[in-house]
């Protein structure tokens, strides 16, 4: 469809936008190939190259040939015109030379558009403005403006809002902090939850940001309990591998357990499946204030493949999201 549209075009028109392209494209396919030292392409863009110089020589032989006068011959074996026939070809002539068109004109049209079009497709993105330091960002967060709040938000002054965490936690270089710096969320989530089996007094906000390799859930809970106290319940729990340390200056503690995996049947009337054991998680808890007064947050990580980055990752992730969090949690 493309060669039948071209074929169309004007021949001082096509000519000089197949130059234009074979050459752009023949030097830019040769530079990438002396810099990746990729053979293959070479070839391609000396086909490109060769494309371009037929090319060159068929619009160098056009013009030529317009330059060059009618043979003599002719001009000798055409019968002689009656006076009133020349008169009356005249304007016609004089006609038809007016209306030919430029051919340099049409040529030199066509390069500067085409140039145009190029320089705006290979320097675009390069100077198309950017807000972050170059990785990614596919997903945003959803405004909740609206959304009335629990009332254990308006009973906590210092408490965030799911949407606030979002923001804090959807960070350009998450990625990157994660050791994926390729890959770009595919989704992320924040909301204003209560903490479980507090009947709705204790806020709980929480977002989480999802990659293709690893999930990452980031909750604050405004309670009473430290984390010295959490760490004593732990001794009693199923966490494993605890290890606790300072982040921030504020009293922290790592554990492992297991998210938990919940199956629900939206046909045929059943109630769904029964709660499960899901992938392998780490957990990075950390004390809302040095003196570890109550209330923490803490940053999960895991993936559907069951591996877990290193515990430097979340350290990494801690310092970075913590101090964007609003104030009023520390």
């Amino acid at each position: 469809m493309l060669g039948f549209l071209v074929r169309l075009l004007p021949f001082w028109v096509r000519e000089p936008l197949l130059i234009l392209v074979g050459s752009v494209f023949g030097v830019r396919i040769m530079y990438l190939a002396h810099r990746d030292g990729e053979w293959v392409a070479a070839a391609i863009g000396l086909v490109f190259l060769v494309f371009t110089a037929v090319r060159v020589h068929t619009v160098a032989r056009a013009l030529r040939a317009r330059r060059a006068p009618a043979p003599a011959a002719e001009v000798a074996l055409a019968a002689p015109a009656a006076p009133a026939a020349i008169a009356q070809a005249a304007p016609a002539v004089a006609v038809a030379a007016e209306k030919e068109p430029n051919a340099w004109g049409q040529a030199v049209a066509a390069v500067a558009v085409f140039a145009a079009l190029g320089a705006a497709l290979w320097l675009g993105p390069h100077l198309l403005p950017s807000d972050d330091d170059g990785a990614p960002r596919a997903v945003s967060c959803a405004g909740g403006e609206d959304e009335e709040l629990p009332g254990a938000y308006r009973k906590t002054p210092r408490a965030v809002t799911g949407d606030e965490l979002c923001d804090a936690l959807n960070r350009p270089d998450l990625a990157q902090l994660l050791g994926t710096p390729a890959e770009t969320a595919t989704a992320v989530s924040g909301t204003s939850n209560t903490a479980p089996l507090t009947d709705g007094k204790v806020a709980q906000p929480e977002a989480e940001v999802q990659f293709d390799t690893y999930t990452v859930n980031v909750s604050v809970t405004y309670n009473e309990l430290s984390i010295a106290q959490y760490v004593k319940l732990m001794e009693y729990g199923e966490e494993t591998d605890v290890r606790t340390l300072s982040v921030l200056g504020r009293p922290a503690v790592l554990a492992s357990g297991h998210t938990m995996k919940i199956e629900i049947n939206l046909g045929g009337g059943g109630s769904g499946g029964p709660v499960e054991q899901g992938p392998p998680a780490r957990t990075l808890s950390v004390a809302l204030d040095a003196k570890d007064r109550g209330g923490y947050c803490d940053i999960t990580v895991w993936s559907t493949s069951g591996a877990l980055p290193d515990d430097s990752a979340l350290l990494d992730i801690a310092e970075k999201v913590l101090p964007t969090i609003p104030d009023r949690t520390v």
